[in-house]
């Protein structure tokens, strides 16, 4: 099994994760995938759930960005009805523009945690840029035609990280 789709931790879901974690973590950024992670991809303004998680991890001194591959209105409307910053068509499972964010932001990969509910995007461009990611099952069923394509690549590597026991839940850490 490469590296590279090995996530930090896992979770059911982003909701399911208590901010204690986070603090316990020393994490003070959170890069959070927008489609199946944070909401369903139809969804186009953010649900009373995401308002709650954002008000809370506020509330401890988190900050959150939504990085997402999909185009510019649906992540830009979404992002600024949350009030959140974001990056739109980051390039994920490439690092460059998680990277230059860190950069440009003036942010320690060490206090910066990403979650996401891909193994070929999210995980492996987090690793890549040396963040530690939480990987969670994706909110719906229902995927954009691109990510539902990228998850029959998934299915095997993700059998391989249960089979051999590299999922490890995010209270066990």
């Amino acid at each position: 099994m490469r590296k590279i789709y090995i996530p930090y931790a896992h979770a059911k879901s982003v909701y399911d994760i208590d901010v204690s974690f986070f603090l316990k973590e020393k994490v003070n950024t959170i890069f959070l995938d927008l489609d199946n992670t944070l909401d369903s991809y139809r969804q186009k303004t953010p649900t009373q759930k995401a308002v709650e998680l954002k008000e809370n991890l506020e509330k401890a001194g988190i900050q959150i960005y939504i990085l997402s591959n999909n185009t510019g209105k649906r992540v830009k409307e979404y992002a600024e009805a949350l009030g959140v910053k974001y990056v739109n068509s980051i390039g994920k499972p490439f690092a460059s523009g998680i990277k230059r964010l860190l950069k440009n932001d003036n942010l320690k990969p060490e206090n910066v945690m990403m979650i996401g509910d891909q193994l070929i995007t999210d995980v492996a461009a987090a690793n890549r840029a040396h963040l530690r990611i939480i990987y969670t099952e994706k909110l719906v069923k229902e995927d954009q035609p691109t990510t539902r394509f990228n998850r029959i690549f998934e299915r095997p590597k993700k059998r391989r990280l249960i089979k051999k026991h590299l999922l490890r839940e995010w209270e066990e850490i």
